[in-house]
């Protein structure tokens, strides 16, 4: 009989991790992943800090600044944090909410009524997983300074002298042993910071970034309505925002609904500043509240006959955007990267706030409220038809599984975690893809010309698309609600076009569809975007080179310079021989593919909106704002 060899298990393996050791050891448990979204966290949760004191009506100015190192320093003239000793430790209050966790001034309640950095490890986890932080507090006109390295104190509390006002100013550079790219991206930490002033009405904050030189400040007095209409501003709206703000037993619960001509939803909800992206029960109650109230106004208005049924959830999210903010003294958030909020209490407030104000204002404006039904009406007409389209491309795809649409040339491999499919544009390219592809795991899916548009048109007209219902059978995860990710046929989805304005145009439409109808494979990682070369380069000796972009290739011919004895500029995928595609854009171990994410997803709604949705004007502005960018134009 086969015997196993047992490893000793005593006291001696009980690990103790003092102080800090924990974040460094386990740190996407403290700030969700050490990639760049974990990366960004860090400045969330020190920005987090100085919108605190905004909350708490301290501070109305914060200066967020990233140097050429890579350097973050963020400022606030808050009241500074306190340098007394604290009576459980003996050390200085500055030193020990930096380097003990579950340490802060938000347990209480006496320093702040709301904050969202309630876990009390969020700058102590910053300055642990930095390579060096050093704060500078200046508390009733006297600043002080402490440095620490990867979470150590490496200085004492020092009395810098006298100093003007009162803030908070923490400056930290990632630790490379933790972060293996340090990438700060402008754009995404704009968003955020966009979202913080608008839910902070008054306050100022600025971003910096000194690698290429941007700076933007941003400052909002409308509060939540100013949201709303930044969110709606390249959408056609069928009525103003509908604004309520008002505090239930200590939750201060600020909504604003406003209803576009589009066909999609954008709500978004905060706890205590934070956006709570997997929603929660303060959302729950605004969406509630919506349905509830619309439908006791059909039906008064008897817009809703009797032996008709209710508006669904659904049927009234259609072209909803809507915010919900509260401000509580002690939220639960399901973790420590504050994704969703767990109040029970919470729903019945918001819920109760949102109807209050959506029936007076119904009432009052009745225009308004026909419109408004109107639109659900049309929505809830077009979601029967939907359901019928989308059950028969089911029905279809589940009677279709063997042979699955003819234009698809399916592989070997059978387990999705090892196979992949192009979505591939035109019959021609198609064709070579086809040549090219490892049969074993590598599936094919030619694509007849441009998708449709999903952004301009509904589910029902969606699903009569030759094109999209052959992308969903193949794929064979369902549609929308009826999306189920484990039911996906290939780990990975390679879209795959020209390198040209037509290519980039059908990546777009296809992108859209994605993003609408199954954002759940983008979130989950499946969603990939192949890079064909823009370029061939032959040198003497029959050598040659693929470039990618522009930019490389002008640099790879000043190298070469006199050794290039030909070039071409592909500008189709059929142009390439099998060989050549597979070389550059197919074999795993040479090409490169980018992974499409969706780090935000109301950036992401906008951009989609746009570039693809009716709304002509801010097309228009977006072509002139950036025509001077645009590369490999057709003409």
């Amino acid at each position: 009989m086969a015997t196993t060899e047992r490893h000793a298990y005593g006291a001696d393996q009980i690990q103790v991790l003092e102080g800090l050791q924990a974040v460094r050891r386990r740190p996407g448990m403290y700030i969700g992943s050490t990639d760049v979204r974990g990366l960004h966290h860090l400045i969330y949760e020190v920005v987090d800090n100085s919108v605190d004191e905004a909350l708490a009506g301290e501070c109305d100015t914060i200066a967020v600044s990233i140097a050429k190192d890579l350097t973050v320093t963020v400022t606030d003239n808050g009241r500074g944090i306190p340098v007394g000793i604290q009576p459980q430790t003996g050390k200085s209050a500055l030193e020990v909410v930096h380097t003990i966790l579950h340490a802060g001034g938000k347990f209480g309640g006496g320093g702040y009524k709301v904050a969202s950095g309630l876990h009390g490890v969020g700058v102590s986890a910053v300055n642990a997983l930095s390579e060096w932080m050093e704060v500078t507090s200046t508390v009733d006109g006297v600043a002080y300074r402490q440095r620490y390295e990867r979470g150590v104190p490496v200085t004492p509390v020092k009395k810098l002298g006298p100093a003007e006002g009162s803030g908070t100013q923490t400056r930290f550079r990632p630790d490379p042993e933790i972060f293996a790219e340090i990438d700060f991206r402008f754009e995404a930490l704009t968003q955020r910071f966009r979202e913080m002033a608008f839910l902070t009405r008054g306050l100022r904050l600025r971003l910096q970034d000194e690698r290429e030189d941007r700076d933007v400040t941003f400052y909002f007095q409308g509060g939540v309505s100013s949201f709303v209409r930044y969110l709606n501003r390249s959408r056609a709206v069928v009525h103003e925002p509908i604004y309520v703000e008002k505090e239930v037993n200590g939750t201060m619960v600020e909504a604003v609904v406003q209803y576009n001509t589009g066909y999609s939803e954008m709500v978004y909800s905060f706890a205590n500043n934070v956006n709570t992206v997997d929603g929660g029960t303060h959302l729950t109650g605004l969406r509630s509240a919506v349905t509830r109230t619309l439908n006791d106004y059909a039906r008064r208005s008897n817009a809703l006959k009797d032996a008709e049924g209710n508006l669904t959830g659904d049927d009234v999210r259609e072209g909803l955007t809507a915010i919900v903010s509260v401000k509580l003294t002690d939220p639960q958030f399901e973790s420590q990267t504050k994704a969703k909020l767990g109040n029970a209490e919470v729903r019945g407030q918001v819920e109760q706030v949102v109807a209050e104000a959506m029936s007076t204002y119904l009432e009052e404006n009745p225009r308004d409220g026909k419109a408004i039904i109107d639109k659900c009406l049309t929505s809830a007409r077009a979601r029967l038809a939907a359901r019928q389209a989308r059950d028969l491309v089911i029905r279809k795809s589940a009677l279709e599984s063997m042979s699955l649409p003819g234009k698809l040339a399916d592989c070997s491999e059978r387990d999705p975690a090892l196979s992949e499919v192009y979505i591939v544009e035109g019959d021609s390219a198609g064709g070579t893809a086809k040549q090219g592809r490892d049969r074993r795991f590598q599936a094919i899916l030619p694509l007849r010309g441009k998708i449709l548009n999903v952004e301009k048109a509904r589910l029902d007209r969606i699903l009569d698309n030759n094109e999209v219902r052959a992308l969903i059978t193949a794929l064979g995860c369902g549609i929308g609600d009826n999306l189920d990710v484990s039911r996906l046929r290939y780990g990975r989805i390679i879209i795959m076009c020209d390198a040209d304005v037509d290519g980039s145009h059908i990546r777009t439409l296809l992108m859209t569809f994605f993003f609408r109808y199954m954002q759940p494979i983008i979130e989950e990682g499946h969603l990939y975007i192949a890079q064909p070369p823009l370029y061939r380069v032959t040198t003497k000796g029959n050598k040659y080179f693929y470039t990618y972009r522009e930019e490389e290739h002008e640099k790879l011919l000043k190298e070469l310079d006199g050794k290039v004895t030909g070039v071409q500029r592909y500008k189709g995928l059929g142009e390439m021989n099998w060989d050549e595609l597979w070389e550059t854009t197919m074999n795993p171990e040479t090409r490169t593919v980018l992974q499409v994410n969706i780090e935000d997803a109301a950036a992401a709604d906008l951009t989609f909106d746009m570039l693809m949705g009716a709304a002509v004007a801010p097309r228009r502005r977006f072509i002139q704002t950036h025509a001077r960018e645009v590369r490999n134009l057709d003409v």
